[in-house]
């Protein structure tokens, strides 16, 4: 069973690694509007959006849950929630080679926090992440997509020889 999830990790990482360098965002940082109802959860509560962003970019090795609470704590003790999710933009943007616009990831979570969130939760859903399903999920339906597209595209099989019974 192991060893089946490995494989379909393999093959959704080497696709992410396969991207041209310097590529530009899908979005801009400021169409916070393109996606309103991302929009509205980030603006009430960043963890949420933070945690999917975060199960996404370290492919399932921490969870929604688990990076959420983190943000969230980190916000509620500190209020420099942004130390630990700027990390996460530089993540992002080395697997997919996206330039460091329009300053330094840490400048942009410090200045803008709300809206590099929203961009980056719009940069993987462009990319073919469905936010609400998390990692394995993901994988398992990129799997899924590929199986059906090889059965799609296979020959029909013919069978040589018909007994009656």
């Amino acid at each position: 069973m192991r060893k089946n999830q490995m494989q379909k990790e393999i093959a959704i990482t080497t696709s992410m690694h396969m991207q041209p360098q310097h590529q530009e965002w899908s979005t801009g940082l400021w169409d916070c509007s393109d996606d309103c109802s991302n929009c509205c959860i980030t603006l009430f509560c960043p963890c949420i959006t933070f945690g999917k962003i975060a199960e996404i970019v370290d492919r399932g090795s921490t969870s929604c849950g688990l990076s959420g609470l983190m943000y969230g704590l980190i916000m509620s003790v500190t209020g420099l929630s942004c130390l630990y999710s700027c990390f996460y933009r530089t993540k992002l943007r080395n697997q997919y080679g996206l330039v460091d616009s329009p300053c330094s990831d840490s400048g942009v979570h410090f200045f803008c926090e709300l809206c590099a969130l929203c961009q980056e939760y719009r940069e993987l859903n462009n990319r073919g992440f469905d936010m609400g399903i998390g990692w394995y999920d993901n994988v398992e339906r990129q799997n899924t997509n590929a199986a059906a597209c090889r059965i799609q595209n296979s020959p029909p099989v013919m069978l040589t020889e018909m007994t009656r019974r």
